[in-house]
Order: C-alpha cells, then sequence, then structure tokens
C-alpha cells in the first residue's frame, strides 16, 4: 500500500514522519519508534495518536513509501495534541 508522508527534521539532523495519509485517512504520528537502513531503503515504525503500530518502507531509488506493517492498539490512547515537531 502506498503513503503520502510529510516529515519534519528533529533537534540532532535526523528525518522523523510527523503524519502519512493511507487513502483519504490522516494518520497522526505520535512517536517515531525506530527505524533502520538497507542498501537503497529505509524502515521507519511509528505509534500513531489513537496508539496504533506502523512500519513504513521509504524507497530511496523510487522515492516512495509504502506501509509494510500495521498492529491495532488495545489500550486507550493518549492526546496527541503535544506530540514532537507540532
Amino acid at each position: 500500500m502506498q503513503v503520502q508522508v510529510e516529515t519534519y527534521m528533529d533537534e540532532g539532523g535526523a528525518e522523523r514522519l510527523r503524519r502519512f495519509c493511507l487513502d483519504s485517512r490522516v494518520i497522526e504520528v505520535a512517536d517515531n519508534i525506530d527505524q533502520w537502513h538497507g542498501a537503497d531503503y529505509r524502515y521507519v515504525k511509528v505509534r500513531s495518536c489513537d496508539g496504533d503500530v506502523y512500519i513504513l518502507r521509504h524507497s530511496e531509488t523510487g522515492d516512495e513509501w509504502e506501509l509494510t506493517m500495521y498492529q491495532r492498539s488495545r489500550s486507550v490512547p493518549d492526546s496527541c495534541n503535544e506530540g514532537p515537531g507540532r
């Protein structure tokens, strides 16, 4: 599944995800959990404001993002109004 992603640079100069769109649904990112790199791609693991966890893959050669994993939260989420990059 291809997605549109909005990023920002943190204080250390690392690119972080702020929000992304799946079809017409906008998902706000509460936490950039982890990321890892390969030869021409990067995976990013994030938690959304509603507590769900996503792994997105960025193809650096094609400059495209895609959803590779989704896990629904089982707990009540915290508010996302004060998250990083806001």
